[in-house]
């Protein structure tokens, strides 16, 4: 094995591997910061010695038994010092963290799952701010780097940086305990979590802003993250949702683009691209869902939207009706003039334009969709639809106007000028 086919080793393995590394840390020492530091010690080691020595058959244990003698060895060394305290007086230190060191010996072999699902719940914690909540999970749980995530959000890395430092600042100046919420905040702390996930999947399934329609490996990187969230709470029915939701949407991603880069919109996809075994994945996460009753959550109705849109041979076949009923559901349960967007093209392709247009013109003037390029793009189209190309093309070019994705724009401006 060369040294270049060791490094990639080292790199997937450290991909796959380090979510658990820290997860395992971070509930020895009580501190997100300094686990990832030990890991990333842990990391160093293997690339100054594989190298020479050669991969281990099990390299994954070889990385966790590493980074947890670096894990113990500092636990002892603090001991030491608190044992010069207590010569001064400090017994009570001293017995918690000899506690905290015995820990570490006795729970060496503990069960990693109740770790990683620990540390979901850290790094997507509240007191953060989304975006901290995102750069966080991307590096503590996917494993990305700090260059990788600036990337993959198209922002400087000394932000992503910044934002990763005062994350685990926040953490430890907030004293965030490691540990799985209690069962009566465990509803709205999961929804941060589950946010946090699909924050990431929408933004590779549509990129804000670049040059590139989608980022496949963002879809890749949350589509992991739903699948662990799902084995770790198999009793959550929204957990099931989201990741069937992400599952359905995923299977589209071929479709999406033209050879050369180009969007193609849903209703022009060659739906032979589709991924059929994500939506079948899909699909059976979506019954599991339904099968741990109760009224669907907002990511399950979302997946079952999904879902008719897969079951549909054509455009022209899919259940648009259903569709429209889904999404008022929606919108009964989640209110918000986004649904509602997305409720009349619904209504539109079920009962005509004209019906679509009467509910797109009843949001023009929410605030939140002021500078949302989504609102003009549908008028225009249903606009065009009723033969009124003028004041579609007008819309089409205020929608290209507020878009932040080159080939989002590119795509409004030739629907512009095809009017």
């Amino acid at each position: 094995m060369t040294a270049t086919d060791i490094r990639k080793t080292i790199e997937a393995v450290w991909r796959m591997e380090s979510a658990k590394l820290i997860a395992v840390l971070a509930r020895m020492l009580h501190d997100v910061g300094l686990a990832e530091e030990l890991a990333q010690d842990a990391l160093v080691t293997a690339l100054e010695q594989w190298p020479e020595r050669g991969v281990p058959d099990s390299p994954g244990a070889w990385l966790m038994a590493t980074a947890k003698h670096r894990a113990i060895d500092r636990l002892r060394r603090q001991q030491l010092i608190l044992r010069k305290h207590e010569e001064l007086g400090h017994e009570i230190e001293l017995g918690q963290d000899e506690n905290r060191a015995a820990d570490a010996d006795a729970t060496l072999e503990d069960d990693i799952g109740d770790d990683l699902l620990r540390l979901v719940f850290v790094a997507c914690h509240p007191v953060l701010s989304a975006e901290a909540r995102v750069a966080l999970t991307l590096r503590l749980l996917g494993g990305l780097t700090t260059d990788e995530i600036a990337r993959a959000f198209l922002v400087p890395e000394a932000t992503i940086a910044q934002r990763i430092v005062r994350a685990k600042r926040t953490l430890a100046e907030k004293q965030v305990p490691f540990e799985v919420p209690r069962a009566d905040e465990l509803a709205a702390r999961l929804s941060s979590v589950l946010e946090v996930i699909y924050l990431v999947f929408n933004e590779g399934y549509a990129a804000t802003a670049g040059s590139d329609w989608t980022r496949p490996t963002l879809c890749e990187d949350a589509l992991r993250l739903g699948r662990v969230l799902a084995e770790l709470m198999p009793d959550q029915a929204e957990v099931h949702g989201l990741v069937a939701l992400m599952e359905i949407q995923a299977s589209r991603l071929r479709a999406r683009i033209g050879p050369d880069g180009e969007p193609i919109l849903l209703l022009k996809q060659n739906r032979g691209q589709w991924d059929r075994l994500l939506i079948r994945r899909g699909l059976a996460a979506l019954e599991r869902a339904g099968r741990l009753g109760g009224e669907p959550g907002t990511y399950a109705l979302q997946a079952a939207i999904a879902a008719c849109h897969a079951g549909a041979p054509s455009a022209e076949d899919t259940d648009w009706a259903r569709i429209a009923v889904l999404y008022a559901r929606l919108a009964a349960l989640a209110p918000s003039p986004v649904v509602e967007l997305n409720r009349a093209v619904a209504v539109s392709m079920a009962s005509g334009p004209q019906a679509g247009l009467a509910i797109v013109d009843a949001l023009r003037d929410e605030r939140a969709l002021s500078g949302y390029h989504l609102l003009p793009s549908v008028r225009g189209d249903l606009l065009q639809k009723l033969g009124r190309r003028d004041e579609a093309r007008a819309e089409f070019e205020r929608a290209a106007a507020l878009a932040r994705n080159t080939r989002e724009r590119e795509l409004l401006l030739e629907r512009a000028a095809a009017c």
